[in-house]
C-alpha cells in the first residue's frame, strides 16, 4: 500500500461527469473513478508515496481536467 491516499470528490459542469470520469480514470495514481449522485459528480480515490506528491497529482494533473468545475480532497488517515 502507498504511504498516501486520499478520496478526490469532483463537481462538474452540467453533462460532463461521464467524461471527466473517464479522463481521470487515465491518470497514473488514480485507482479508481466513479460516476455519483448527490453534492458531487465523481468521486476519485487516488494514491502516491506521499501527502506532497498525493497534491501535486490533484493540482497539476486533476484539476487541469476539462469539464471540473471544483474538488474537494479527503485524505485518507489511519486510526
Amino acid at each position: 500500500m502507498s504511504d498516501a491516499q486520499a478520496y478526490v470528490l469532483i463537481q462538474t459542469d452540467v453533462g460532463k461527469s461521464a467524461q471527466v470520469a473517464e479522463e481521470v480514470a487515465r491518470i497514473e495514481g488514480v485507482i479508481a473513478a466513479h460516476n455519483v449522485t448527490g453534492n458531487y459528480d465523481v468521486i476519485v480515490l487516488v494514491e502516491a508515496p506521499s501527502m506532497d506528491d498525493l497534491g501535486r497529482l490533484v493540482v497539476n494533473q486533476i484539476q487541469l481536467v476539462h469539464g471540473i468545475t471544483r474538488t474537494a480532497t479527503c485524505s485518507v488517515v489511519h486510526l
